[in-house]
């Protein structure tokens, strides 16, 4: 994502990368007002005997609107924000839904100022750029899985099976050879110019895998990282044990990940940890949050309370405490857990008494 022009209340935004759609999901709430370019049918224009002039039925414009709903699905490409048309050269007063892709430019405006929260994620998307997104390929004897690593979420690609699992009579390693030879050449199909591969998984099969997409072609750094267990659980250990930081980096959904997997593991041991929303808010109000993780939807819902305080006063109180706000995804694992917690839990500098 790309901040062209950011003031106290409103923020002009390029979109580069399809991740950058799901902190806008996030920020587009009902009542800001969206600008973009966008096309409009000219109702006021007639031809001689009366109806519209097919030369210009649609104009492109630049078209301001207040959100009433937005529409995103996960890993989806574009996000849809429907209002009221506020400002434009012709149809103000009528309705008008923006679809927002990649290399779309908007600008975004608040009635007031921006609130923290979305100020506060619109930067991380910022200052953390386009990631390399990772092909993350879990390997068994009989079993392949495609994993896409996106800054907020672990998207589930192609499954390939050896039929009838490899263990039946007459089996060679001819035969798996040649199953990880047409994997290969499947698996190279969605890999893109510079998106590095990541293998895992127990045993040595992994590297088999490895030569046969050499063999396939692939030109793309191969990097390997023996797991535990197979299937989603060694994709998820190699993101929680940070088996493989030299590929994946920083991505947002590293961090997530081990913060949450911290204070699940505090938790388990009686630590410096508060979920529920009265340990919360005691933990706040006594500056004794250090990071606090929560689902972004559940920060900006108006309906959902900490005690008797909105989640974004509570995030508010964090902050200005010198304690950081992770705001999580859905889309992995690990927020999946947070879930399960309330959508929330805090990593404290000391225990609460």
């Amino acid at each position: 994502m790309k901040i062209v022009q950011i003031s106290e209340s409103s923020c002009r935004i390029r979109v580069d990368d399809q991740d950058d759609l799901w902190v806008l999901a996030q920020v587009c709430r009902k009542g800001i007002q969206i600008g973009m370019m966008g096309h409009r049918r000219d109702s006021t224009t007639v031809d001689k005997d009366g109806g519209r002039a097919k030369e210009t039925e649609r104009k492109r414009m630049w078209i301001v609107l207040r959100i009433e709903q937005t529409e995103y699905h996960s890993f989806s490409e574009s996000l849809r924000t429907t209002g009221i048309i506020i400002e434009s050269p012709i149809d103000q007063g009528r309705h008008h839904t923006h679809s927002i892709e990649m290399h779309s430019e908007i600008e975004l405006n608040w009635d007031n100022i921006i609130p923290t929260e979305d100020r506060e994620l619109l930067k991380k998307s910022a200052d953390a750029g386009a990631k390399v997104k990772v092909l993350l390929i879990v390997v068994e004897n009989d079993e392949i899985q495609l994993f896409e690593v996106t800054p907020n979420g672990l998207k589930d690609g192609s499954q390939f099976n050896l039929r009838g699992g490899g263990k039946r009579e007459g089996d060679s390693a001819s035969t798996r050879d040649s199953f990880f030879e047409e994997t290969a050449k499947e698996t190279l199909l969605v890999v893109r110019p510079g998106m590095p591969l990541l293998l895992c998984g127990p045993g040595s099969a992994r590297e088999r895998f490895a030569n046969a997409l050499k063999n396939a072609g692939c030109k793309e750094t191969i990097r390997s990282v023996s797991t535990s267990i197979g299937g989603r659980s060694a994709a998820n250990e190699v993101l929680r044990e940070g088996l493989a930081d030299d590929v994946l980096g920083e991505h947002t959904i590293v961090r997530q990940t081990r913060l949450i997997e911290d204070a699940l593991s505090r938790v388990g041991t009686d630590g410096a940890v508060a979920y529920g929303a009265l340990e919360i808010l005691e933990a706040a109000e006594q500056g004794a949050v250090e990071t606090l993780i929560i689902l972004a939807n559940l920060l900006r819902d108006e309906n959902q309370f900490c005690v008797d305080k909105k989640w974004s006063s509570i995030s508010e109180l964090v902050l200005s405490s010198g304690g950081e706000v992770e705001q999580s995804s859905t889309d992995h694992d690990a927020g999946a857990q947070l879930l399960g917690f309330g959508g929330v839990i805090a990593l404290l500098r000391w225990k609460l008494e």
